[in-house]
């Protein structure tokens, strides 16, 4: 019994050397303490699941924090993949893309990209019913993926990386105000041609 304890603990050991975690053990602590989250579907599931989440991983989610991540457009498709004549079913493909920006100060996009996610199931066009049910089902499966999937890139987020990419938006923001007053500039010191006087006929 000693022996077989102390196989289990030594493997146990050996696998987290190797950076192994059980399922559903994987710390899902962030660098980021605090951040707004704001939808275009502001009720949504998406951006509900997505609050909750964040605040369960420690998050401080309110609108006076510093970053803001916005949920710009949640797009929810669906196709047939294949059809059976015979049986009268038919294979679906459901997919869902998730458009996120994360904003800084006076409104600066500091990232943006897109989240997707793909599932395939097959209905029977003899019972609707059911049909409807399943991919329901999927769909919710599915804004859990999608949740996660942001989760994952918020950790690899650092507020260093935010603060880098927020000093670089400045700057830009800056040249262009700059642009615009040279711009301005010239415009004004440049004569204005008066209009032609026609002499009457």
């Amino acid at each position: 019994m000693i022996k077989r304890n102390l196989l289990v603990m030594g493997l146990a050991v050996l696998l987290s050397a190797c950076g192994f975690q059980m399922r559903g053990t994987g710390s899902n602590e962030m660098s980021i303490h605090e951040m707004n989250l704001t939808a275009r579907n502001a009720y949504g599931d998406l951006v509900t699941q997505l609050r909750r989440t964040m605040k369960n991983s420690g998050v401080k989610v309110h609108s006076g924090a510093p970053y803001t991540l916005v949920l710009a457009n949640e797009q929810d498709e669906q196709r047939a993949a294949s059809y059976a004549r015979a049986s009268r079913s038919a294979e679906y493909e459901l997919s869902t893309t998730v458009d996120y920006v994360i904003k800084g100060h006076n409104d600066s996009v500091l990232l943006q990209d897109k989240l997707e996610a793909r599932r395939y199931y097959v209905r029977d066009g003899n019972n609707v019913t059911a049909g409807s049910q399943e991919s329901e089902q999927i769909r919710k499966e599915m804004r859990r993926d999608l949740v996660q999937s942001m989760m994952i890139r918020l950790q690899q987020i650092t507020p260093a990386q935010l603060e880098d990419l927020q000093a670089k938006a400045d700057e830009r923001a800056k040249a262009e105000a700059r642009a615009q007053q040279e711009a301005q500039r010239i415009q004004d010191e440049t004569p204005q041609q008066s209009p032609l006087e026609v002499p009457g006929q």
